[in-house]
């Protein structure tokens, strides 16, 4: 079923469209932040993609999951270790895991393209880029489960495609 955008206009303001809108400017500051520190110490401090990559990842990392925890998902309080702390930092170990990978292989093959420094470190962060777009589908819809219960109306967003 295809969505116009009116009616993606209408289920973004249902609560679970909000809740979506804000995990994506989550997403938004948190690949900001990481994207500045990677081509920072890359091109700045002339780190590896890998030593940079974990870098940037450790310091966008704890804003992330502050931001997503209290803003995106409403949570107050302690955070519970086995339903909150461990699935996030497990999903941002994985995220970590491949954004490394996937940086270390871009640096290793950005040499064949560019000796420039800047291009490299660019090819790096597109690449790195790639990779947390695929997970960040897959980590909202794992943490929306796992962080709410009632959010019938964010389904039909995720699963149909737009239409103009």
């Amino acid at each position: 079923m295809a969505l116009s955008l009116s009616e993606l206009r209408e289920r973004a303001r249902t609560p679970g469209g909000q809740k979506a809108f804000r995990y994506m400017l989550v997403s938004v500051v948190s690949v900001a932040v990481s994207q500045v520190v990677l081509f920072t110490l890359q091109v700045g401090l002339h780190w590896t993609a890998k030593s940079a990559n974990i870098m940037a990842c450790i310091i966008a990392g704890i804003p992330s999951y502050y931001l997503n925890r209290t803003w995106a998902w409403g949570k107050r309080g302690r955070s519970h270790f086995l339903k909150e702390l461990l699935p996030f930092w497990s999903l941002a170990f994985l995220g970590l895991v491949l954004s490394t990978w996937t940086a270390d292989f871009a640096e290793t093959h950005a040499r064949e393209f560019t000796s420039s420094r800047i291009g490299q470190a660019l090819i790096v962060n597109a690449t790195v880029i790639a990779t947390f777009g695929v997970l960040w589908v897959v980590k909202f819809l794992f943490f929306n489960k796992v962080f709410v219960t009632d959010d019938e109306d964010l389904q039909p967003i995720l699963e149909n495609e737009i239409v103009a």
